[in-house]
């Protein structure tokens, strides 16, 4: 069955076949709905997450995933993020996309301040304040450019060399509203 939403139909029987080709689970799904992209909202705080250059989806849907459960009034997708809306980031974020707005910007000044950089080893530890929170991805991390452009500097204290990006915006929400 698919259902095409705002279509006004209740349903078209399509062929289990074609259903089954759709999907990448193994077991095949039996109904599809299909909605409309929703337009980027602007970004919004006081708790943001913003990611710049996460070229991992399941990172972002984790990411949406983690913000929709802390309470994140967005996440902020820099130059250089995967597509939210990709079957990976989806699956994710179990379902977050459709309850976080999720902006796209440029530049960290579009971003709602203070602006905090994660950088590993660099800057205070995390502190419990909120903001939104540049994250960037696990290998190149933050570019020096966005890092210069943000409020602060911070990172999260830990033992071993790096988190991903999705895990290390967790603990940054968490900390923000512990």
């Amino acid at each position: 069955m698919l259902v095409a939403a705002g279509s006004g139909l209740e349903g078209i029987e399509i062929e289990p076949a074609l259903l089954a080709g759709v999907s990448a689970l193994g077991s095949g799904t039996r109904a599809i709905a299909v909605f409309a992209r929703p337009a980027p909202a602007p970004p919004a705080g006081p708790l943001c997450v913003a990611l710049w250059g996460v070229s991992d989806p399941g990172n972002v849907g984790t990411t949406l995933r983690s913000a929709l459960a802390f309470g994140a009034a967005s996440v902020a997708l820099g130059p250089g993020t995967a597509d939210p809306f990709g079957p990976k980031a989806v699956r994710a974020s179990m379902g977050a996309i459709f309850a976080v707005p999720v902006a796209r910007v440029e530049h960290p000044s579009q971003l709602p301040s203070p602006t905090i950089a994660l950088v590993a080893r660099e800057g205070e530890p995390l502190g419990g304040e909120a903001g939104t929170f540049v994250v960037g991805a696990e290998r190149d991390g933050l570019p020096d450019d966005v890092v210069a452009a943000c409020d602060r500097v911070a990172h999260i204290p830990i033992r071993s060399e790096s988190l991903n990006a999705a895990m290390a915006a967790t603990v940054a929400l968490y900390q923000a509203v512990r």
